[in-house]
């Protein structure tokens, strides 16, 4: 998988700041903005983030990159409903496919698994070409070329192939979050009992985010990393080994 970060709120701490400040003071905005420091900035995040006041952070976003995912991580991320969604459409001549690295470790496993993607990509192209066939008398009856005959019952036979793909299918899509629900996907997807995917991807979204903003998102990750589990009896028991491994996220030694 891939994840890039491809744009995000300028000055984002400034941002947030003035914001804030907005509520209590009869300043011009522009010159508000222009009158805080980062390292006021700074500071004054963080007394937010003392406060639990959060709707000003909601005025900075971060707008991601997402390539080599699943069908199935899609479903997932979609979940969060705060957010932007653009996806690669799902109408392929061919498939790439996703292996889960539990499957891909055995060799016994991998090849149930790779023999049964084959089986779909063999559905899809037979049901691809039946329903091809099936179509292109209808648009020519239409009044259609036989070019564009062809070329319309291609794109609406591989509308209704695709129903045998599985979730395993490879994706790709640009998303955008406010720093509110990030904060809120980190918590519940950095966790360990988040699915792989999409932990690994919520992990590398964090990283870039306390690139650019480590301010923002200085407690940002699972719930265990500045706090308490709060899986209860499902806990994964590793709440040492997590702090440890978002401390080098976030570039601090405790």
């Amino acid at each position: 998988m891939k994840v890039v970060l491809l744009a995000h709120t300028p000055t984002p701490e400034q941002t947030v700041a003035a914001a804030a400040r907005l509520c209590y003071s009869d300043t011009d905005v522009e010159a508000l903005r222009e009158s805080i420091s980062q390292e006021r900035a700074e500071q004054f995040v963080e007394m937010l983030a003392g406060f639990g006041h959060e709707s000003p952070v909601e005025h900075v976003t971060f707008t991601f990159g997402i390539e080599g995912v699943s069908r199935s991580f899609l479903a997932q991320v979609t979940r969060h409903r705060i957010a932007s969604f653009s996806v690669q459409s799902q109408r392929y001549d061919h498939f790439v496919f996703v292996t889960p690295p539990a499957i891909a470790a055995e060799p016994e496993l991998l090849r149930e698994y790779e023999n049964a993607m084959q089986q779909s990509i063999d559905s899809y192209n037979r049901l691809a070409d039946a329903l091809a066939a099936k179509y292109v008398p209808e648009f020519l009856a239409q009044g259609c070329t036989e070019k564009a005959a062809r070329t319309k019952a291609e794109k609406k036979a591989i509308e209704d192939a695709r129903y045998v793909l599985p979730n395993a299918c490879e994706t790709k899509m640009i998303l955008t979050m406010n720093v509110r629900s990030l904060r809120n996907f980190f918590r519940l997807r950095c966790c360990n009992r988040a699915q792989w995917e999409i932990r690994e991807v919520a992990t590398e979204m964090l990283r870039l985010c306390c690139e650019v903003s480590p301010a923002l998102f200085r407690t940002a990750g699972p719930s265990c990393y500045c706090g308490g589990c709060t899986e209860g009896k499902m806990s994964c028991g590793k709440a040492k080994e997590v702090r440890e491994k978002f401390e080098v996220i976030h570039g601090e030694t405790r």
